[in-house]
């Protein structure tokens, strides 16, 4: 299965094994990869991300689906989308998404991103999806707020970096939310 999600100016397509040069574009910039656990990517390390991609692609049942995030106008691989199933029985999922930064500023992430939740609840039929953030990446905060997410509070040292733990915001949206187009605000620090 082959999926595609449209977007305004650009389209979201799964990964494909010679997208590696163009995700080791933006992976491999120090700038992409600091509120991150990994990186900055080798070549080695933005080919090894591809092929497990499409080996998680493969796999049924499937709970990781890894999107190229492509222009229209240009056909060009700007950054990548990530959905991944996290619980079935309760039906949550966790969205992602990495930007090349020659693009930020462009409202390509908040796009993206509703997309991704998009496909969470039409296509896989969920009822919360969410997603963390570095409490200092403010560009990250703004992109979840925007399109409705809820703050839900502040995670104490729940991923390890290259540097030591790292603290997260978790935030995120219901089915019946998503769906009203209700901004609900419930936590605030």
């Amino acid at each position: 299965m082959n999926i595609e999600l449209e977007g305004g100016r650009f389209y979201l397509r799964e990964l494909a094994e010679n997208d590696w040069a163009a995700v080791h574009d933006y992976a491999s910039q120090e700038i992409v990869s600091r509120y991150q656990p990994w990186g900055p990517n080798s070549e080695e390390d933005s080919r090894k991300f591809v092929n497990d991609s499409l080996m998680d692609a493969a796999k049924d049942p499937r709970t990781r689906f890894v999107f190229a995030i492509v222009l229209k106008d240009t056909e060009k691989l700007v950054g990548a989308g990530e959905f991944n199933l996290r619980d079935r029985a309760n039906k949550a999922g966790e969205i992602g998404y990495i930007i090349n930064p020659a693009f930020w500023g462009q409202g390509i992430a908040t796009e993206a991103a509703s997309r991704l939740i998009d496909f969470g609840f039409k296509e896989l039929g969920l009822h919360r999806i969410y997603a963390t953030c570095d409490p200092e990446n403010a560009a990250s905060q703004k992109v979840l707020e925007k399109i409705g997410l809820v703050k839900e509070g502040w995670m104490r040292e729940n991923l390890l970096m290259n540097n030591g733990w790292r603290d997260s915001l978790l935030y995120s949206v219901l089915e019946h939310e998503w769906h009203s187009g209700k901004k609900v605000i419930r936590w605030k620090k």
